[in-house]
């Protein structure tokens, strides 16, 4: 038994059977889930900053949401998504667990999406949809987060192909090289404090500082 495999088996897994169906049809359905460490971090996280108003950006089937939902009656989350399919399955599975009221989904394309439409107060941003849009995403929706607010984007690493010597297929090796200049660009971002995780498939954690807003606001003027 390895470091990993050991660490693993000291956390407790979800005995939901509803959570447990919705990662069976993630997989049987090639659906993209964050998988269940960095789930775990990500719920600690929320945890620990008591998040209460949580924006996603890439709904799927629901699954990211409604565990953060399941975490607290008084957590609220506005979930965007874009693909009929996943937004009718997030709906069913929204609804299987009586979170209507609390998951908030927005049918839209979050590039083309008004953004006078949400909250200016979120505790936590959650961006994990269109990989090779990850700086348009935080350029445009990190406005919204409050100070000292997370900013959270998930698969950073891009199942570990930044690292490969070679890749064959152009469109992968142009997303790659994407994701690679999106993880500098962030690392540099002033205003924010950025974090990178070696959990799951990479994770970084920005956190807004007061400064950035008070220069935002300037700017503004």
């Amino acid at each position: 038994m390895n470091r990993t495999i050991y660490i693993e088996s000291l956390n407790k897994k979800s005995k939901n059977d509803n959570i447990i169906a919705l990662q069976q049809y993630a997989k049987e359905h090639n659906v993209a889930i964050i998988d269940e460490t960095g789930l775990d971090f990500l719920k600690m996280l929320i945890r620990t900053k008591q998040a209460k108003l949580i924006l996603e950006i890439g709904t799927a089937i629901g699954y990211s949401s409604i565990n953060f939902a399941l975490l607290s009656d008084d957590i609220y989350i506005d979930t965007i998504e874009r693909d009929p399919l996943m937004i009718a399955e997030a709906k069913k599975n929204i609804a299987l667990f009586n979170l209507e009221n609390r998951i908030h989904l927005i049918e839209q394309d979050a590039l083309e999406l008004d953004i006078k439409e949400l909250r200016v107060d979120y505790d936590m941003l959650f961006i994990d949809a269109a990989k090779s849009q990850y700086r348009n995403f935080f350029e445009k929706y990190a406005p919204l987060v409050k100070p000292g607010g997370l900013i959270i984007i998930d698969n950073v690493v891009f199942h570990d192909l930044l690292f490969k010597d070679y890749i064959k297929n152009r469109r992968t090796r142009s997303l790659i090289q994407r994701i690679k200049a999106f993880n500098e660009w962030l690392k540099d971002m002033e205003g924010y404090d950025t974090y990178f995780f070696n959990i799951g498939d990479g994770i970084a954690v920005s956190i807004k500082g007061e400064e950035h807003v008070r220069d935002s606001s300037k700017s503004n003027k």
